[in-house]
């Protein structure tokens, strides 16, 4: 059989383990409760510098910009969503309104006068003034036929000269033989030197090409030609 006192050793350590296990569970608990409602400075101010911390790192990594170093001494700052400048919407200008004229005299109180457009000066129309008719239209006609070709016929007329001779016998010679040819010449007289000379000429010519022609068509015939000219 134990001996009562070992027994009374071992109720004691029993009940000293339950009481020192109620103690530090007590104590456990009352320094959890003191934690959880008393608030420590230490942790408050650990925590508020975080948060001052977080909030400007959030800034900086807001507004930083890789570009920074090539913008110089003054960066330009990107502007913010809330700086967001609206272009304001100009009133539309209004229209003028086809077929009215501005109302500047109405406006002034002035009556508006209206400028009256005068009529054109018609040029008179002048009679055509027309030919008088005279007794002999025909021989008007040929006149008028005849001017216009002298305005415009050289002033010289063209002979060929086919030969000139001292005796009248001797020209009318030359005028049969050029008239057996199929040449028509005629005869005329003038004083050279204080004697008078018989000519055998074609012509008259109007113009210098018809008389080349001519001389070129008695020179192929083999006769001695001279062409004359002689003012009209």
């Amino acid at each position: 059989m134990e001996h009562p006192g070992k027994q009374q050793q071992r109720g004691g350590t029993f009940l000293g383990f339950v009481a020192g296990l109620v103690v530090g569970l007590g104590t456990a608990l009352a320094v959890a409760v003191y934690v959880t409602k008393v608030p420590v400075s230490f942790m408050n101010k650990v925590g508020g510098q975080t948060a001052e911390k977080d909030v400007s790192e959030a800034q900086k990594n807001k507004d930083w910009d890789p570009n920074a170093p090539l913008h110089g001494k003054n960066p330009v700052k990107p502007v913010g969503p809330a700086e967001t400048v609206m272009p304001v919407a100009a009133p539309p200008a209004s229209a003028p309104v086809a077929g009215k004229e501005p109302t500047t005299a109405k406006a002034s109180g002035k009556p508006e006068t209206k400028s009256e457009s005068k009529p054109e000066a018609k040029s008179e129309a002048k009679p055509e003034l027309k030919p008088a008719v005279t007794a002999d239209p025909l021989g008007d006609l040929a006149k008028s036929r005849t001017a216009a070709k002298d305005a415009t016929a050289e002033p010289f007329s063209y002979f060929i000269q086919l030969g000139a001779f001292r005796t009248t016998e001797d020209a009318e010679g030359q005028r049969a033989k050029l008239s057996l040819a199929g040449v028509e010449t005629k005869l005329s007289e003038r004083e050279q030197a204080g004697r008078v000379v018989y000519r055998v000429r074609t012509g008259p010519y109007d113009t210098r090409d018809s008389a080349d022609k001519a001389k070129l068509k008695l020179d192929a015939m083999g006769l001695e030609t001279a062409l004359v000219r002689v003012q009209r």
